[in-house]
């Protein structure tokens, strides 16, 4: 797997927002507990303090991601919903 670093842009009105991640995990489609639990996996080959991209569609993440984080050690640093899809960013602990 080759690491890059991905840039996205969000217009808030006020002002524009960088965020920048190393890796992506596309989960849409996926329903729970896979999200979360593909999300673990990927964590785990991550170095400290890399963040991970994490795209998923299944309803129970926006409960279920901010959770694994808490109990997991890792730092919940985002959602920016998408309509039919969210993205969240997740830094390693």
């Amino acid at each position: 797997m080759t690491e890059t670093t991905h840039h996205e842009t969000q217009d808030t009105g006020l002002e524009t927002c960088h965020e920048a991640w190393d890796d992506t995990l596309d989960a849409i489609g996926l329903i729970c507990p896979l999200p979360v639990l593909k999300a673990r996996k990927r964590l785990l080959s991550m170095a400290p303090g890399q963040v991970l991209r994490l795209l998923a569609s299944d309803p129970a993440a926006v409960i279920d991601v901010p959770h694994f984080c808490q109990e997991a050690g890792h730092q919940y640093l985002a959602m920016t919903d998408h309509g039919e899809s969210q993205s969240y960013l997740i830094k390693r602990g």
